[in-house]
């Protein structure tokens, strides 16, 4: 028999500690690429990844080994939750084997560190990799290992792993997250192919059970549990539609994918009902599926967790294995495996063992029923025969579905809600404030947008009222949710959403507040317009002046897309504080940007933004001029013929902005309104004797575009200039319209 890994884990104190740096060292690292260093986002994010490291290390020297998917502590895998997942992939991704600290980092390395993260991976190779560049630059209090990227590249199995988790992978793993049934072809030919592989299986299983932890990292595990047995069931029914004859292969590669899992999530998942409409039932198939060395490994896993046999093991193995002999069997190859064990082979075993046995194997409801409630039991099918001859209340359909689980839901969410309202204690205030965060990130996860509107409104609230006791925790637990992975993952899917989940979706943004824009703006990467990207940025359109400062960053992009997408919702808000976030797209020298970011510049209406446009018109020529120009009249918006007038009235019609007057009345000609009228005839007015031909070409153009305006206001103004213009007007009046009287 091939010997079997030894069953180990870390303390709960461990795995929460670094879960904690993990958490932090992604904040931390998200702040340095958001903001200047000085900025105070970066100074809190950087204290707390260092007191993090400080209370994980605890001063000593700690070595953490990164994979792809999560971290090694000696070789022992950090339990899988979003902060371990997140960091392993930023880490790895920066070629980062092995990292060690090595007593107190001060702040300087820590700044060293992030900026070393914040590099690009390709600049990172071209310098020798993050160990190269870390022993000339970085810190002796942070060791850093790295992984030989040229072999990394050769190799066909992370290759294959990125193949296999690529763009549709993702799709079907959020769209079991988030409880929905809709898988369009590709998925579904996706999900057969998984189906057919254990291995594959089991990553996703993997994957769905990820974002279901609590902020501290711990599992939730009845989550977890349901959410892996939807993912089983979609297998499941892909396969009884497109190849039933695969129905038996499939069953079995659940269960060995179930056999690799957390074992509470296990037993949670096989002591789950099977629903009666189904016509595969996948709890009864596993249960069936499991041959005799899956269930010894799984209750090896158990009963090395747990020091000891549970009733709840019990019954699961009761399950599984429900004759004696099979028991028996599976006994022997589980004493096997744990023999082989730290825990197998420790001086209580023997004795804890014979329990065990003694528990497992004579398992049956005497030890845990008493004689009064089996007796009672046994009367239960008289009872219901007697209740049901008897007339119900009309009121019990009502009764049994306010027991279904949207109702126990609801029941949950109102009263997490009523105990935040009648806490008086500031500690366990900012306790269950961090409950609502997680529940909340719990339902966005599932759809359930009504429940966390309550749960964000609640909170709001609270962080509103002076007299409550814990008004900051409750912000904090605002910003955690509008930061946080199940808030980027339902922006992810937002172009899936009908228009009510939408609404209500806008909703939670605006009660979270402007700090949800950071992950609304992910959208504005995007090239095509989705509904998505169309999506966000009407919510963030709604946040009016408070999200401006979060779009800085998306201004800032290399790419030119990026610029134009963020010029174009700053356009929508409107609001004066976005011009000096939009004039440096002006100097930037790309037609493209510089078009969006006129439009946009138009539609503020503020004097700063007439400026910005009246300068670069001053200073552009040729093409960046008509391009300001074509920028101004495209949408043909009756909002740009303030900024206009603005510039008439502040510019040199004959002297050194004679050119961007000139250029301003041919817009004009293109989007005008009668506001535009006065200004307009102020201009064709101006003389000058030693300047006939700009003179002339000045009034002609005035005078045009007077003409083309054609409001009773224009025609007025033309007519006062034939009577009482100057020659040189009255001359040009005459000759383009004739029909005027002198």
């Amino acid at each position: 028999m091939p010997s079997q890994p030894e069953v180990a884990k870390l303390s709960p104190e461990l795995v929460q500690g670094v879960t904690q740096l993990a958490r932090a060292l992604m904040a931390a690292a998200r702040n340095w690429t958001l903001y200047p260093p000085e900025h105070p986002a970066v100074r809190a994010s950087s204290q707390k990844f260092s007191k993090a490291i400080q209370e994980t290390t605890t001063g000593a020297v700690f070595s953490i080994i990164i994979t792809p998917e999560t971290l090694l502590i000696e070789g022992i895998p950090v339990p899988v939750s979003q902060p371990i997942t997140e960091a392993a992939l930023l880490l790895h991704d920066r070629d980062i084997l092995q990292i060690t600290f090595g007593g107190a980092v001060p702040t300087d390395a820590i700044h060293k560190f992030l900026t070393l993260l914040s590099k690009d991976t390709a600049a990172l190779r071209e310098g020798g990799g993050p160990e190269v560049i870390w022993g000339r630059e970085g810190h002796k209090s942070i060791t850093l290992e790295q992984i030989d990227y040229r072999k990394v590249l050769e190799d066909r199995d992370v290759d294959k792993w990125e193949r296999r988790h690529d763009d549709i992978w993702r799709s079907i793993v959020s769209t079991i997250v988030l409880g929905q049934k809709t898988l369009d072809e590709v998925a579904q030919q996706r999900l057969l192919g998984i189906a057919c592989d254990a291995e594959q299986v089991g990553d996703l299983a993997a994957a769905v059970m990820a974002s279901k932890c609590a902020p501290d990292g711990s599992p939730l595990i009845t989550t977890q549990a349901a959410t892996v047995l939807a993912a089983f069931r979609h297998l499941t029914s892909i396969v009884g539609v497109k190849a039933p004859d695969q129905a038996g292969e499939v069953m079995r590669n659940l269960a060995s994918a179930a056999a690799t899992l957390d074992p509470h999530v296990v037993m949670q998942m096989m002591q789950s009902e099977d629903d009666p409409a189904e016509s595969v039932k996948v709890v009864q198939g596993m249960a069936a599926a499991f041959d005799d060395m899956k269930v010894a490994q799984l209750l090896a896993t158990a009963l090395a967790t747990e020091g000891q046999a549970t009733s709840r093991l019990a019954q699961v193995f009761d399950t599984i294995a429900s004759d004696t002999e099979r028991k028996q069997r599976v006994l022997t190859l589980t004493r096997t495996l744990l023999s082989e064990t730290s825990f197998g082979q420790s001086k209580e075993f023997k004795a804890i063992w014979a329990s065990m046995d003694e528990l497992l194997i004579s398992y049956n409801e005497k030890p845990y029923v008493s004689e009064q409630y089996k007796a009672s039991l046994d009367g239960g099918g008289a009872r219901s025969e007697e209740m049901a001859a008897r007339d119900l209340p009309k009121e019990l359909p009502e009764w049994m579905d306010s027991l279904g689980q949207q109702n126990v839901r609801t029941l949950s969410v109102t009263l997490i809600i009523d105990l935040l309202k009648l806490e008086r204690d500031a500690e366990r205030a900012a306790e269950i404030a961090d409950d609502m965060t997680a529940l909340g990130e719990d339902l966005l996860m599932s759809g359930d947008f009504p429940e966390v509107r309550d749960v964000t409104v609640a909170l709001s609230h609270a962080a509103a009222d002076e007299a409550f006791v814990a008004r900051a925790p409750c912000g904090e637990a605002l910003m955690s949710l509008a930061t946080s992975h199940a808030m980027h993952e339902t922006v992810g899917v937002l172009g899936d959403l009908d228009a009510e989940q939408v609404k209500l979706f806008g909703e939670i943004c605006l009660t979270v507040g402007p700090a949800s824009v950071d992950a609304l703006g992910a959208t504005l990467r995007i090239e095509a317009e989705t509904p998505a990207r169309l999506r966000a940025a009407d919510i963030i359109v709604s946040f009016r002046a408070g999200a401006v400062p979060r779009l800085a960053p998306f201004l800032d992009e290399e790419r030119w897309v990026v610029q134009c997408h963020a010029a174009d919702v700053l356009g929508r808000i409107g609001s004066p504080e976005a011009v000096p976030l939009l004039q440096p797209l002006l100097r930037r020298g790309n037609p493209k940007v510089l078009r969006h970011a006129i439009s946009a510049l138009a539609g503020i209406n503020d004097p700063a933004a007439a400026r910005a446009i009246h300068t670069v018109l001053r200073t552009a020529t040729g093409e960046m001029r008509r391009a300001v120009i074509d920028a101004l009249v495209a949408g043909r918006d009756v909002r740009v013929v303030p900024m206009l007038v603005r510039i008439l009235d502040e510019s040199e019609p004959l002297g050194k902005d004679h050119a961007v007057v000139l250029d301003t009345l041919g817009a004009l000609k293109h989007v005008h309104t009668d506001n535009a009228v006065r200004p307009i005839a102020g201009v064709m007015r101006h003389k000058r004797w030693f300047a006939r031909r700009r003179t002339r070409n000045l009034k002609n153009t005035a005078v045009d575009a007077l003409a083309v305006i054609g409001s009773d206001a224009s025609r007025k103004a033309l007519d006062d200039a034939a009577v009482s213009g100057d020659r040189l007007l009255r001359k040009i009046v005459k000759a383009k319209l004739p029909g005027l009287s002198a």
